[in-house]
């Protein structure tokens, strides 16, 4: 690619950048659309113009609420180009919750596709993304409004906001900056080497914080992001077929995704002569299935990423530079370039070799803080605990790790009632909210087996389970939804009266594992 030489401070300088280099490129591309480069530019400044036409002011929050699709991420790139910035919302997403998100957002309106008689959205202006592109626009007093907007923007302004689960049932929204974004996406793009010769084979969901590595590095080198139909993921032949008939050849993928093309083996039926480039993040990697991985594509350049939204996507990495057994864990690695990665033993101290600490991150990937939330800002966005010299905020991630004697981190677990489960962080609490909230139910409580991978609802009422989860799948998202449930006679409670959810873990955790 054409040599970056300047510090961008808006990620629109990619897209405008690729499109003067690399015109003609594909830019991005489903089973029903897609688009240049020239062509994805020329889109943008025209939705920018129309919706900043619509909302003006102080840059605010505006819903996309789309497919993922083409059409989706033009959107993103046109609210940017407004000068506001986007919040990508699971158009599959329970009622309730998407409720809870739009009073704590309050946006300054929907954006979608022929959205018709969704009260949901009554209270907000919503525009449409066809009619906004298809109207008339004047070139000139085009160019003078955007200009003018950019001309105020700066790289601290916020770019998006993705909602991760809240242990009170109410989502938090993690303010992500232009800045961040730029800093993850020139990091990505050195240590991978990513260019204009890249096709991105897109497997997870706009709204989790995995995709902005996909979508961010593509537009950087003027590559192309290929976006991957959900159901091939059931039929892992024909998603390989697709791969190759496609020319993917970088993947970014959850585990479990990975792991249903090795346990099905489809790479016995299918080859990838042009995937060069496995990463894989959101959950612990198996082994076993890894190693299927790397026989079958030997040549293939293989790493573990680790972070949360909260730090825009990843501050640890492991470029697999050895073998491992099918029981040996993968290390979550090395902090990435300009963040900051320690961990703190509960004395307050740096841990050492092999000693467990909580995981803290600081640098330019950190994001801003809570959308409207700054109670659960103060939780975790704090001060760096191994000084008081000067203002540095650290993000604190509830993640214990420990050092291995190469220097790298290894992941441990939970401090918390957090898990990682299908990829997505949730706090158990919220489902403990949204089922305390059926009148049929006593008390509930939920524990994870990792081993698994399962969620557990353990409740004391009259209700029955099928009640439950049909009462349940209005309020939580399908990745929420327990796998299993036990009733029980009465909860265990600890001496402050509390659901003792230790003892919970220790009675139906191990139960299973022993059995």
């Amino acid at each position: 690619m054409e040599s970056w030489n300047r510090p961008a401070r808006n990620v629109l300088e990619y897209i405008e950048h690729s499109a003067e280099v690399f015109p003609s490129n594909l830019a991005f591309r489903d089973d029903k659309t897609q688009v240049t480069y020239a062509e994805l530019l020329r889109q943008v400044k025209k939705l920018g113009y129309r919706i900043a036409e619509k909302v003006s002011g102080m840059p605010r929050p505006i819903v996309v609420f789309m497919e993922k699709s083409v059409e989706c991420l033009v959107s993103f790139f046109g609210i940017a180009a407004s000068g506001n910035f986007y919040v990508c919302m699971d158009t599959q997403m329970a009622p309730e919750r998407i409720r809870k998100i739009l009073d704590s957002l309050q946006p300054a309106a929907i954006l979608g596709r022929a959205i018709q008689n969704e009260e949901i959205f009554s209270d907000y202006a919503v525009l449409d993304y066809d009619e906004l592109l298809a109207a008339e626009t004047e070139e000139e007093r085009q160019k003078e409004c955007l200009q003018k907007i950019r001309k105020n923007m700066i790289d601290a302004d916020p770019l998006y906001i993705l909602y991760t689960s809240g242990s009170t049932g109410i989502p938090k929204g993690s303010v992500i900056s232009h800045r961040s974004v730029i800093d993850y996406a020139e990091w990505v793009s050195r240590t991978f080497q990513f260019d204009e010769t890249t096709v991105f084979g897109s497997q997870t969901p706009f709204y989790f914080s995995m995709s902005v590595l996909d979508i961010f590095t593509a537009i950087r080198n003027g590559a192309a992001l290929q976006i991957i139909p959900k159901k091939l993921f059931s039929f892992p032949v024909k998603l390989l077929e697709y791969m190759r008939e496609t020319r993917v050849n970088a993947i970014y993928w959850v585990p479990s995704a990975l792991s249903i093309v090795a346990d099905w083996r489809a790479l016995d039926y299918v080859e990838l002569p042009n995937l060069r480039t496995v990463l894989f993040a959101g959950e612990v990697m198996p082994t076993r299935q890894l190693n299927v991985w790397r026989s079958h594509l030997p040549k293939a350049r293989y790493a573990n990423l680790f972070g949360p939204t909260e730090i825009t996507d990843i501050g640890l990495y492991y470029i697999l530079d050895r073998e491992f057994s099918d029981e040996e864990p993968i290390p979550i690695g090395i902090p990435c370039e300009n963040i900051d990665a320690f961990a703190v033993t509960e004395e307050g101290k740096l841990i050492g070799e092999d000693e467990t600490g909580e995981l803290y991150f600081r640098g330019s990937f950190v994001g801003r803080g809570y959308y409207n939330s700054p109670e659960k800002t103060r939780e975790v966005f704090v001060q760096n605990p191994l000084h008081e010299s000067y203002p540095d905020p650290v993000y604190c991630t509830g993640d214990l790790v420990k050092l291995n004697e190469r220097g790298e981190y290894l992941y441990q677990g939970r401090k918390d009632f957090q898990i990682k489960h299908m990829g997505y962080r949730i706090e158990l609490g919220e489902i403990e909210h949204a089922a305390g909230s059926f009148q049929k139910l006593d008390r509930a409580a939920c524990i994870y087996r990792p081993e698994k991978e399962q969620i557990v609802l353990i409740y004391q009422g009259t209700a029955e389970k099928q009640e439950i989860l049909a009462y349940l799948k209005d309020l939580i998202p399908v990745y929420m939804m327990p796998e299993e449930m036990i009733s029980v006679t009465a909860m265990p409670l600890n001496a402050n009266g509390k659901i003792d959810r230790k003892l919970l873990q220790e009675q139906y955790g191990e139960k299973e594992r022993k059995g």
